[in-house]
């Protein structure tokens, strides 16, 4: 969602003015998140930029209706997997869920490690938008976790962390959820997933750092370097991913040159081939 749209071209379909109105709010956290605030009248703003580009929307304004999350069953029959928190009772939740947040945050008795993932389970819970809860729920995860220090967002993408690991996250979010309009549900499953999360940015920041360290070396020195410091089994597509500006070519004859002399051992077959240390 990040991808790039040109500041002088309009965006020509829905597509393109949701990507324009999610690099909006983007900048907008990125420049300004030290003076931002999770407050009921700031996230409605930002969800009115979020939606800046598209003709006809609801930006800036709380669901007019009410919404349910459904899953289809073996037989292609739709029910209701959660039931979301009523239209009419939403600006009320808002306002008692960033109140709750903002005391927490200041009263500092909870890692906000632990807090920021459990704002995010009740946001989802509210569901207080008729459309872009998620996207909305992401782009606060980032603002809140700049908030507390955590930066890694701004060299790695958390949304495409999350996407790849989607099946996941809904895992994470359904086992949370269950109980949450009694109070008796755990919000332990969904902050792992979020822990989980920040630790495969910070490790794929690391791997890029080192990356970055071994840039003197020449290209098949360097393809040996990931190697080294990959724990257990490694494929090409991984070392081509960590290093985009070598080439197919040399990563295959470097790889061939290391199995030769021992050094590496290739194992599996077709596409789950991947190499390991001897």
């Amino acid at each position: 969602m990040e991808e790039l749209v040109s500041q002088k071209a309009e965006p020509r379909n829905r597509s393109e003015q949701e990507i324009a109105g999610y690099r909006e709010v983007l900048s907008t956290i990125h420049e300004g998140y030290e003076h931002i605030n999770p407050r009921p009248n700031i996230i409605l703003q930002l969800y009115r930029d979020l939606y800046s580009y598209s003709q006809g929307s609801a930006g800036g304004s709380y669901k007019n209706s009410d919404n349910v999350i459904a899953e289809t069953d073996a037989e292609g029959h739709q029910k209701a997997r959660f039931i979301l928190v009523p239209a009419l009772q939403t600006a009320e939740a808002m306002e008692e869920l960033c109140t709750r947040f903002l005391e927490a945050w200041e009263a500092d008795r909870i890692d906000k490690l632990v807090l920021i993932p459990m704002f995010i389970l009740d946001f989802l819970c509210i569901h207080p938008f008729n459309d872009g809860n998620g996207r909305m729920s992401r782009l606060l995860t980032l603002l809140l976790f700049y908030k507390a220090g955590y930066i890694v967002g701004k060299y790695v993408s958390m949304e495409m962390l999350i996407e790849k690991t989607k099946e996941t996250y809904y895992e994470a979010l359904q086992a949370s959820s269950t109980g949450w309009h009694e109070g008796e549900n755990s919000y332990e499953p969904f902050v792992k997933y979020y822990l989980g999360i920040m630790l495969k940015a910070y490790n794929e920041f690391e791997s890029r750092v080192e990356h970055l360290k071994h840039r003197s070396l020449s290209k098949p020195d360097r393809t040996k370097a990931v190697i080294d410091n990959m724990v257990g089994k490694i494929t090409k597509k991984e070392i081509m991913e960590l290093c985009p500006d070598i080439s197919k070519i040399t990563v295959e004859r470097t790889l061939t040159n290391l199995v030769k002399s021992g050094y590496i051992a290739k194992v599996g077959a077709g596409p789950s081939t991947g190499y390991v240390r001897v």
